[in-house]
C-alpha cells in the first residue's frame, strides 16, 4: 500500500527547491526567530515580513492556496492566546460582564500573536514542502542538532509509514468483511455504541500489530549492523551562490528586527 500522502514534500523546479537544504533550514528558523522576537507594535515591519514570506512562496512554485490552506489549520491553537485580550493592561475598549475588560493593549498583542504564529507555520511549510527529509535530516546535523536527536526523528518519520501501512491494512480488511445493504439511508454495521465498540478494537490490533512489526523492523536492522547511530557520507561544501543566499537572508532578517525595535 502506498502512503505517499503523508510526505509533505512537493519536486519543483523552483529556485526554492534548488537552494541546499541547510541554507533553507537556517534560513526559516532565522525566519521564524525574527518573527518572535519583533514587538508587537511593529505592524509596518510585520508587512514588510510577510511581503517577503509571499515573495518566497511565490517562487517555490507551490501554490499560494496550497501554502494558506494548510497554514489554516494552525490557526485554531491561536485561542490559547486569548485571555491575554482580557488580562492585559491599556486603554479599555469595552466592559464585559464577570469582570472582564476588553483592552487596546490586549488586542494588539492578541493580533501579533496570531499574525507571528500564521506567518511561522508558513514558513515552516514551505520547508517541508520544498525540501525532502534526508535533505532535512541532514541539514539539522550540519548545523550541529545533537545526532541522537537527529536519529530520533529521522525514525520517527519512518514509523509513521509503518503505522499508516498498518491502519489502511485493518481498513481494508474490514471493507471487505462489511456488506452493504444497497437500500437509501440504510448504513451496514449496528449504532454507535456498535461502532464505538469496533473502532476501539480496531485501535488496540492496530497498536499491537504495529508494536510487533516495529519490533521486527528493529531486529532486522540489528542484524544489518545498526548500532545508534545514523551515518551518512560527508556533507559537501555549500556553492559560492547558496552562501552568498545565506548571507543576504541573515542580514535582511537583522535588518527587518532592528527596525522593528527602531520603530
Amino acid at each position: 500500500m502506498h502512503v505517499h500522502f503523508l510526505d509533505p514534500y512537493r519536486p519543483r523546479s523552483s529556485p526554492i527547491h534548488a537552494l541546499d537544504g541547510r541554507v533553507k533550514f537556517v534560513l526559516v528558523v532565522a525566519f521564524i526567530l525574527t518573527v518572535s522576537l519583533l514587538p508587537h507594535r511593529a505592524w509596518p515591519v510585520f508587512i514588510l515580513m510577510y511581503s517577503l514570506a509571499l515573495a518566497v512562496e511565490i517562487l517555490s512554485d507551490l501554490g499560494l492556496a496550497y501554502i494558506y490552506k494548510r497554514a489554516a489549520l494552525a490557526l485554531p491553537f491561536v485561542l490559547a492566546a486569548l485571555p491575554m485580550v482580557f488580562t492585559s493592561d491599556g486603554r479599555v475598549l469595552l466592559q464585559l460582564p464577570l469582570g472582564l475588560r476588553l483592552s487596546e493593549e490586549g488586542l494588539l498583542r492578541f493580533a501579533a500573536v496570531t499574525f507571528k504564529s500564521w506567518i511561522s507555520v508558513q514558513m515552516a511549510i514551505l520547508l517541508a514542502a520544498t525540501t525532502s527529509f534526508p535533505d532535512l535530516l541532514m541539514a539539522m546535523r550540519a548545523v550541529g542538532v545533537p545526532r541522537l536527536l537527529v536519529a530520533i526523528f529521522g525514525l520517527m518519520w519512518r514509523y509513521l509509514f509503518v503505522l499508516a501501512d498498518e491502519a489502511l491494512r485493518l481498513l481494508r480488511a474490514r471493507a471487505a468483511r462489511s456488506g452493504e445493504s444497497g437500500l437509501p439511508g440504510v448504513k451496514s454495521g449496528g449504532g454507535l455504541a456498535w461502532r464505538a465498540r469496533v473502532a476501539g478494537g480496531m485501535a488496540g490490533s492496530l497498536f499491537l500489530r504495529a508494536y510487533e512489526r516495529s519490533d521486527r523492523i528493529y531486529m532486522a536492522m540489528l542484524a544489518r549492523g545498526y548500532d545508534g547511530e545514523v551515518r551518512a557520507m560527508p556533507l559537501p561544501p555549500l556553492q559560492q551562490k547558496h552562501t552568498w543566499a545565506l548571507v543576504g537572508g541573515m542580514g535582511l532578517l537583522g535588518l527587518m528586527l532592528l527596525l522593528g525595535y527602531l520603530l
